[in-house]
């Protein structure tokens, strides 16, 4: 999105942009005009909106489905009935349980769930047959219009429903997010952070419960009351565990939210209690503390908690629940999530970046040849936390890298790539923002601090404490030379600058290459002899280091930096795609032909740019020139 268009709130979920430029209000009102419902050209209610594999065209898994608007499958839907709860979220033929526990989480914060799913909708008189939902998508809300025909088998829906058959808002959430993502079968297999994310733009973090904090219970607990959203899960040892079910009724490789924490005086001692849901809507644990166990007949009746039989939601001790459980999902809502203040509220950067074979795909730390050539940011951390009760002094803050629109690529056969980052500390280069550092500093310089790990999931994050300074955070896919949009969140307890992108955006030509070019600037042939012979016998045949005759791109970003051009990623990713051949190498002719277009690129720019303001305006007849 543009920068102007960014200052100006779009993109925010109180202005969200227009997905696919499609304004509900407008085309809810041709719909009434008309007296038609909507039907959703972007979307249709064909094979290829289910998938392209198991749901694909011609499975026997989507035969004999039929797209069915509400009215078609009861008598009277509704929208919502009796007010949004957990319990309206059942699981279908389709494996998101990770998105059902979000919305299931999302259903717990009235604040958050007008944020997703707008009010006034319904099926009265306003209906048009059109709905819209807004997601967070990569740093902007979007707003998703869809029509409610439903892809149903045997007259019941086919995915996600409410145990109330007439209501009809999370089938219709489920909907718009399978737009977004290309169909319903990208949605097959995920985390609940994901979910979590989209539903708030807030940042989500994961704690491994074979080794929790000290302070897991008060982390849990103070993140439900803060309005966080939580979820939780166990982890499978082979493809066959996938969704077993254990003797005390628990699923493995199942995402359940994470709904209450609460403690009781039990027997004259205080318990720990997590409360925890299925979102298929049944199978809960029966063991201590379950819907029928004879444990809350020794709890008062003043803490005595509500317990129904199999609504898919269950009490559980927290020491069992360390015992079976394997992991906690925990997404911290960003500031303008929150409206009460007496929350705390941590500040937010954002920055988008990309990786480019050949340009700006460097791989990570195991490349020491290419993991230079990676985008790159500086983040800036002044104050130290507030906490009096924590001996440790630094700043805290959570890194988080997200890469963009890798489940609208599986219908193509693509997927996530492994994705991590590495964390330098730049004190010497203290005042400077625009740097972009080179191979020998990576060399010579040890990491400050990495991502936990490189994993294949849309986001991977770390939580941090470090002393106040400056910091180089460098993303990055495992494997180099791969192509990948991303968007890196910085999530600080104290405020801080936005992250900039260490690259230098005013290019700066070293004045003696400059000066031999004007110099020579009549003669094109004397300009062109000198060229060869310098380039020759110094810079290109420097940078030709296997001597192959031809430089790859690393190497043509070194020789483009010593003959006095200091590029930032974008411009150097355009050039490779100019001037590099389809192997990505770079022969002599094509770079002399690309110096010779810089430098005429930039003694242009700054004739026209007679104060040195570092950008210009064009009118048109220039622009033709």
């Amino acid at each position: 999105m543009l920068p102007r268009a960014l200052a100006a709130g779009f993109g925010t979920n109180a202005n969200a942009v227009k997905y696919l430029n499609q304004d509900f209000e407008a085309l809810r009102a041709q719909c009434l005009n008309r007296g038609g419902l909507f039907s959703d050209p972007t979307f249709p209610a064909a094979p290829e909106s289910l998938g392209f594999n198991e749901l694909g065209p011609g499975s026997y898994k989507t035969r004999a489905v039929q797209w069915k608007r509400p009215g078609e499958l009861c008598s009277s839907p509704e929208f919502i009935v009796g007010g949004a709860t957990r319990t309206d979220i059942c699981q279908g033929a389709l494996g998101d349980c990770w998105l059902l526990a979000a919305i299931a989480s999302l259903t717990l914060n009235e604040d958050v769930m007008a944020r997703v799913v707008p009010v006034g909708q319904s099926f009265g008189e306003s209906y048009a047959g059109i709905f819209h939902f807004q997601f967070w998508q990569f740093g902007e809300w979007v707003d998703v219009v869809i029509d409610d025909r439903l892809p149903t088998k045997d007259g019941e829906l086919l995915f996600v429903h409410s145990a109330e058959g007439s209501e009809f808002w999370s089938a219709l959430l489920e909907k718009a997010y399978a737009k977004v993502n290309g169909c319903y079968e990208a949605l097959s297999g995920g985390s609940t952070t994901e979910g979590f994310e989209d539903f708030t733009g807030g940042i989500a973090e994961n704690y491994d419960l074979r080794k929790p904090p000290p302070n897991m219970f008060q982390i849990i607990k103070k993140a439900i009351e803060s309005g966080a959203l939580l979820g939780c899960s166990i982890d499978i040892t082979s493809a066959a565990d996938s969704e077993a079910v254990t003797r005390q009724k628990l699923v493995k490789g199942h995402a359940y939210s994470l709904t209450g924490a609460v403690e009781v005086t039990y027997r004259g001692r205080k318990e720990k209690l997590i409360r925890i849901r299925n979102p298929w809507g049944q199978v809960e644990w029966t063991g201590a503390w379950s819907d029928s166990s004879s444990e809350w007949n020794s709890v008062d009746d003043s803490e005595r908690q509500n317990v129904k039989a199999d609504d898919g939601e269950f009490w559980m001790s927290f020491t069992e629940f360390l015992r079976h459980y394997s992991r906690i999902e925990i997404c911290t809502l960003t500031p303008d999530t929150l409206t009460d203040d007496s929350v705390k509220h941590w500040s937010v950067c954002n920055y988008d970046g990309s990786w480019r074979k050949g340009s700006t795909a460097g791989g990570c730390r195991n490349h020491a040849y290419t993991f230079w050539m990676n985008p790159q940011f500086v983040i800036r951390l002044d104050e130290e936390d507030d906490d009096p009760d924590d001996n440790e002094v630094g700043c805290s803050f959570v890194v988080g890298l997200i890469q963009k629109n890798r489940r609208r690529l599986r219908k193509v056969g693509e997927d996530m790539h492994t994705i991590g980052f590495a964390i330098y500390e730049v004190r010497k280069f203290h005042g400077q923002r625009e740097v972009h550092l080179d191979k020998n500093y990576f060399l010579t310089h040890a990491q400050k601090a990495r991502s936990e790990t490189f994993v294949n999931l849309r986001e991977v994050s770390t939580r941090f404490k470090m002393p106040p300074g400056e910091y180089l955070i460098v993303p990055s896919t495992f494997e180099p030379h791969l192509n990948g949009d991303f968007c890196i969140r910085v999530f600080s307890e104290k405020p801080c600058d936005d992250p900039v992108k260490a690259d230098l955006d005013d290019v700066s030509i070293d004045a003696g290459f400059r000066g031999l070019f004007t110099k020579l600037a009549g003669d094109v042939h004397s300009f062109l002899h000198i060229i060869l012979l310098t380039l020759l016998s110094g810079i290109y045949k420097k940078n030709d280091m296997d001597n192959s005759g031809t430089m790859s791109t690393p190497e043509m970003r070194m020789a483009l930096k010593e003959a006095g051009f200091t590029l930032n990623n974008g411009i150097y990713q355009i050039l490779v795609a100019r001037y590099a051949e389809p192997d990505m190498t770079i022969d002599f002719d094509n770079f002399v032909a690309c110096l010779m277009r810089l430098d005429m690129m930039f003694r242009v720019f700054m004739k026209i740019d007679a104060h040195d303001s570092g950008s210009i305006e064009l009118d048109f007849h220039q622009v033709s020139e």
